[in-house]
């Protein structure tokens, strides 16, 4: 049986915060969504899918029952646990805590995922970032409901997850207009596309300016590209590009 391997870093490592963005690697299903797949709104068998989201639990020092992960609606809606949710699924796109135990956590396939900690405060926070949700702000939303808990700002870390990079998000030339008519400056995070009527959108740079934004005191990127890296993670966008029906989730995972 493969091990988990998820992906860590060093500004979550030195928080001393258990995290980690977990790949394809290490769960038991088939096919398309070999072989982590956590996404219960997939097509994939719930057996399989149930299963690999217990190996992610137990990876983090928990069970099933110690998630507190949203129903992602591409919102800016940020919750706060104060326990895991025994399995409910409240719509929004942001979970945060300070108990120790409660599992942070957000499902992508091409979408940022971002771990945020205050190593002071003790809280920590898991959030889902599209490109909607990002320009909607639920990093600010993330960054506030932390701030309510009693962290700050300043005294934060977070780091953003595999996700698509520029490279690899064409877009419509109207989502420009649409950014920077919401954010005036985000004109810097698209480039041509291969028409007049197309732009590469930059996502994860997108995400690291709203972190700054909200004055976090620092932010990374893991630097990894969700469409090209067949391998390691699942990406809607290249799904689609090959026709498949459906495609698996990865999963983010933050705890005290």
């Amino acid at each position: 049986m493969t091990s988990l391997a998820p992906l860590t870093h060093p500004l979550l490592t030195q928080a001393g915060v258990k995290h980690g963005f977990f790949t394809r690697r290490g769960g038991v299903s088939d096919g398309i969504y070999t072989s982590l797949n956590t996404g219960v709104g997939s097509r994939d068998d719930a057996a399989a899918v149930a299963e690999n989201r217990r190996r992610i639990a137990a990876h983090m020092g928990g069970t099933p029952d110690d998630y507190a992960a949203c129903y992602q609606i591409h919102s800016a809606t940020a919750h706060v646990a104060q326990t895991g949710w025994k399995g409910e699924r409240p719509e929004g796109d942001a979970s945060v805590t300070q108990t120790p135990g409660v599992i942070c956590a957000v499902l992508t396939a091409d979408c940022a995922p971002i771990l945020f900690a205050d190593p002071q405060a003790r809280i920590v926070a898991a959030a889902h970032a599209g490109w909607k949700g990002a320009l909607g702000g639920i990093v600010q939303a993330t960054v506030d409901a932390m701030t309510g808990l009693g962290a700050e700002p300043g005294r934060m870390v977070a780091v953003i997850g595999p996700c698509i990079a520029q490279a690899s998000y064409e877009v419509g030339a109207d989502y420009q207009d649409r950014f920077e008519a919401e954010a005036p400056g985000s004109d810097q995070f698209f480039q041509p596309g291969a028409t007049p009527d197309k732009r590469l959108f930059d996502l994860p740079g997108f995400v690291l300016w709203r972190l700054e934004q909200a004055s976090v005191g620092q932010a990374a990127w893991t630097g990894h590209d969700t469409r090209t890296d067949e391998t390691l993670f699942f990406s809607n966008r290249r799904a689609f590009l090959n026709g498949e029906p459906d495609f698996g989730r990865l999963m983010g995972a933050i705890a005290l």
